[in-house]
Formats: C-alpha cells, sequence, structure tokens
C-alpha cells in the first residue's frame, strides 16, 4: 500500500507539474488562458512591480533551494527519498499557479512589433523554444527529471540508477538547450509590455543564476569531464569547438 500511495502521489505531482507547464504558454503567449501576462487587473505600476517582483523572486528561491544537494540531503531525513522529487516538483508548479493568479500586468509597451513577417518568424521562434526545452526535458530522462521514476521504484522493485554523463542531441552543442528554449520563448514577443519585459529579465537573470549552481554540482559530480565539456560547448549559445 505504501508503494502504490506513492506512485499515486507523484502521479498527482505530475499533472499539477503538466497543467503548469501548458498554462505557462498561455500564460506568456496571452492567449487562450483565462489570466496572462498582460490581462487582468494591473493596478497601479509601484504596486504591480512590487507584487511581481514578489512572485518571481518566491519562484527562484523555492526552486533553486530545493534543487541543491545539501537541502536534499536534509530533506531527505524528514521525507521519504522516493518522493523528494515529486515534492519538489508539486511544491514548484503551485508557486508557478500562484504566480498567474496574482500577476499584475504592467501593459505600458517597450515595444510593438509592426511587420507581418517579423511577427512571424517570433511567433516561431516562440513555439521552437516550448519545443526545445520539451525535447530537452526527454533527452535527460523526463520520467526522472520530473520525480515518475522515482515513484514507480518500490511498486516496481528498482533501484535508482547513478547519474550518468552524457550528451544527446542538443546538449552536443549547447549546454543548457532546456534553459535556452525557455529565454526563446520567454523573449519571442511581438508585442512587449514593461510587465512582460520585468518577466523575461527575471527569468533571464534566474536562469543564469541557476547555471551557475548547477554547473558547479556537475563539476562536483562529474570532475574533469563536465569541466572539458565546458570548454568545449556553449553555455547557451549553440558551439562546439575541438581542444
Amino acid at each position: 500500500m505504501a508503494a502504490v500511495a506513492t506512485l499515486a502521489y507523484g502521479l498527482v505531482a505530475y499533472v499539477v507539474f503538466l497543467g503548469s507547464f501548458c498554462y505557462a504558454i498561455g500564460f506568456v503567449g496571452n492567449f487562450l488562458v483565462p489570466k496572462s501576462i498582460d490581462s487582468g487587473a494591473a493596478g497601479t505600476p509601484s504596486v504591480a512591480v512590487l507584487v511581481d517582483v514578489l512572485l518571481l523572486a518566491l519562484f527562484a528561491v523555492q526552486h533553486s533551494v530545493m534543487a541543491r544537494p545539501a537541502f536534499k540531503s536534509w530533506w531527505t531525513r524528514h521525507v521519504p527519498r522516493p518522493i523528494e522529487r515529486s515534492t519538489y516538483v508539486l511544491l514548484a508548479s503551485l508557486v508557478l499557479i500562484l504566480l498567474y493568479w496574482q500577476w499584475r500586468p504592467i501593459l505600458e509597451p517597450v515595444w510593438t512589433v509592426e511587420s507581418p513577417l517579423v511577427v512571424v518568424v517570433l511567433t516561431a521562434v516562440f513555439w521552437l523554444g516550448w519545443g526545445v526545452t520539451l525535447v530537452s526535458s526527454f533527452l535527460i530522462n523526463h520520467f526522472e527529471l520530473f520525480g515518475l521514476t522515482q515513484v514507480a521504484g518500490p511498486l516496481a522493485k528498482m533501484e535508482t540508477s547513478a547519474p550518468v554523463f552524457a550528451t544527446p542531441l542538443f546538449y552536443r552543442w549547447t549546454r543548457h538547450p532546456l534553459y535556452l528554449g525557455f529565454l526563446m520563448a520567454f523573449w519571442a514577443a511581438p508585442t512587449m509590455t514593461v510587465g512582460h519585459l520585468l518577466f523575461a529579465m527575471a527569468m533571464t537573470g534566474y536562469v543564469l543564476i541557476g547555471i551557475f549552481f548547477e554547473e558547479r554540482d556537475l563539476i562536483a559530480l562529474f570532475g574533469d569531464r563536465y569541466r572539458r565539456y565546458r570548454r568545449e560547448v556553449g553555455m547557451l549559445v549553440p558551439r562546439r569547438r575541438r581542444l
């Protein structure tokens, strides 16, 4: 029964994540969803900036702190190891849902693209970004990344395998294609409002800080092999060179 409950918990966490991910596409792209980055009650600009910055900071802190090995070591003393990743995914998704709900739009335009051709190009980059993000997650084991492999382990009586260093497809040209996809989606906007710009800038800063800590953890895990990979392959801009 404990193994079944663990699997059910992981599945619920994954469904919540999937919903928050799909909603993010409409939220950033301003379509289909009831509340997007440029819709809803705006209020005064100063209050909107304060609320939005606090929401972005909450997401960044929760997402970064819970991903660190030191926190995981402490956290798994209090929660079963098989649900550690699912709990992280669930909490991150709930923080995102809170951000969608409480986000305050700031509608002053920063730029508005008039050329139909450029609008088509930016829209294509937007969708390509989400596609790169999704495909990249599968290249590094989507189901382990979002906790399903771990919660299925007790029921299937499988041990979690040790991390293996690999560079499939996109990872041969950029070290962080998943983050690159997000940045493409966040910045490819035919109409960029101040609120959207604040969101894109904050998420870009979070990505860069996250990469710093993530690569430090990867060097600790893989040592010189990752150091060599970092010298050979670009961080976000696709690049590959032989040393």
